[in-house]
Order: C-alpha cells, then structure tokens, then sequence
C-alpha cells in the first residue's frame, strides 16, 4: 500500500481511504471484519462525518473500538462536522457546535481523539475568529490533532486561514474519471466554448501549492451520488478502456478507475465507501501500478470528455 504524509511530517496515511458513510446497518462483527480486512491490506485510514447514518455509523464503529481497543493504534481516525439536519438541512460552524458535535463524536467513538476533524460542507455565514477559537480548545484539550476542511474552495480556505492558527492539512472534494469539472474548465480557459465560461476555481492547484492532502470522494460515481459508471453500459467506451487497461495490468476495472484518481500528481487519497470486504481488497489494488501519462488522458477522453 503507498502512503502519503500529512503535513510534512512523519505521519504516514494509506493511499486508500475506508469512509464507513455506509455502515450503520451492519452488525458491529461485519464492521469489525472490514477494519481487519482493511488494516491487512494496509489501510490505516477510516472516514466518518457526525451526520452518517445519524451518527449511527460512529456508534457502530464506537461498539467494535470498545470490543477491541487493540484496534484504535492502527487506525487513523477521521470525522467531519458542520451539517445540521432537523426541519431541513443547514450548515453550522460556529464554536459551539463544533465542540458540541466534537464531544458526540468522541462519546459515540469511545475514543479520547480524533486524529483529524474537517469542516464539512462550506458555511457561508462561518466566522473565522469563533472557528479559531473551537480549533484552539480541541487542540489544547487534546481531542482533537489536525484539522482540515471538506468541499471548500481556495478563497473559503484563504478566509479561514486569517484566523484559524492550525494548518488545515485536508481537502476533500469529489473527483472521479466520470466527475471532473475542475480539470474542464482548466483545460478550456480562455476558450469560446461553454465549458470556458465558469471558469476554474484552482481547488486541485491550490492544494497542491499549499501542500494539501486531497480526499477523492466518491471515486467510482458519476454525478452527484447519480451511481457507479464501473460496468455502467451508460459508459460504454469508457469501461471498454477500463476492462482493456485492467487486464493489461491483472486487476480489475475497479482498481484502474481508483488508480486513475491516484495518478493526479499531489498529495492523493481515495475515499472508498464499500460495505464488502473483497471490495477493499480489489481496491487497494490501485496502489500496486501506476498509470502511464497517456493512459490517464485516455481514460478521460474515454468518459465522454474533450479536449481543446
């Protein structure tokens, strides 16, 4: 398994990401299987979010971590906050629920700490300063060791920064061979043609520059939560590409679509959300090999994208 290091530091994390969004309706043995399997296939990295399965999905994991505290030293563990949900959904960051929903995570976890917690979704009406502040007491009271965000731009990112003293070492944002509008309009600045239009915001170049890890979510999606392309016939050329590569490098479609994301040449992680263990085995495939430049481009002409 590759790793990548977060903030420069010696703290090294699986190129491959478990995010456990789907896990509240197994048992706490069927989760424990997926950490073991995991950990095996050196996946030391395991995303949650305090809305997950209403924070079910932390409980669950809480019960295998309580069963098995041996566990918690090989596990690099991740929640978010910062969506609310109750009449409708909205999104919060202001100090008390930050540290309210830090202290439920932690309560449903069974854990004293969490290795990193991001800001969810952006929230527009956010203060930088009562951020600040929420990040200055997780810190010093030990509950929580490095912060980052979710889904934010350079700019949102910049406005934290103003206040926030912590370095924010994560990004994560969707990106898969069937999800790329931030390369798109990249590749057509300055163009008459629609995809030109929006224009980029740099989120990938920016966390590059500033030596952000990013979080690839939903790596074998299209749209927006819109399903699988992996053996979709709506993506017929493109998994014609994806069977040819896979059996060229003995492995399966799967692992080239995860591969294909890995290659993007930062600071990658890929954020897998299965609930089967053979699944995280085929996935961590994706580190073994690495795809050439050619075969990352093809890839995308293949999803149905152009190039100028």
């Amino acid at each position: 398994m590759k790793t990548i290091e977060l903030n420069s530091e010696n703290t090294k994390l699986s190129s491959i990401v478990l995010g456990l969004m789907r896990i509240k309706s197994l048992s706490p043995r069927e989760v424990e299987e997926l950490v073991e399997t995991a950990l095996a296939a050196g996946i030391n990295t395991f995303d949650l979010a305090d809305i997950y399965g209403g924070g079910r999905s932390e409980e669950i994991l809480g019960q295998v971590l309580k069963n098995r505290p041996d566990l918690r030293d090989q596990m690099w563990i991740q929640s978010k906050c910062g969506i609310r949900i109750e009449e409708f959904t909205y999104f919060d960051f202001s100090k008390e629920h930050i540290l309210k929903s830090v202290d439920g995570i932690l309560k449903r976890l069974h854990i004293q700490q969490l290795d990193s917690l991001l800001l969810h979704r952006p929230d527009a009406l956010m203060e930088p300063e009562e951020i600040a502040q929420a990040f200055d007491s997780l810190e010093e009271t030990g509950k929580v060791r490095h912060f980052g965000v979710s889904n934010h731009n350079p700019m949102m990112i910049e406005l934290l920064k103003t206040a926030v003293s912590q370095p924010l070492a994560i990004n994560q944002l969707q990106l898969s061979a069937a999800f790329t509008p931030e390369f798109d309009t990249g590749f057509h600045v300055n163009m008459e043609e629609s995809l030109a239009s929006s224009g980029p915001t740099g989120i990938f170049e920016y966390a590059r520059a500033k030596d952000m890890v990013i979080q690839a979510w939903s790596v074998l999606q299209h749209g927006y939560f819109q399903g699988v392309f992996v053996g979709n016939p709506q993506f017929e050329k493109l998994n014609q590409v994806l069977n040819r590569l896979a059996k060229h490098y003995q492995t399966t479609p799967s692992a080239i679509a995860i591969a294909w994301v890995l290659r993007y040449p930062a600071n990658m992680q890929a954020i897998i959300g299965t609930t089967q263990p053979q699944r995280i085995l085929e996935a961590a495939q994706a580190t073994n090999f690495t795809l050439s430049r050619k075969e990352w481009y093809e890839i995308y002409l293949a999803a149905g994208n152009k190039l100028p």
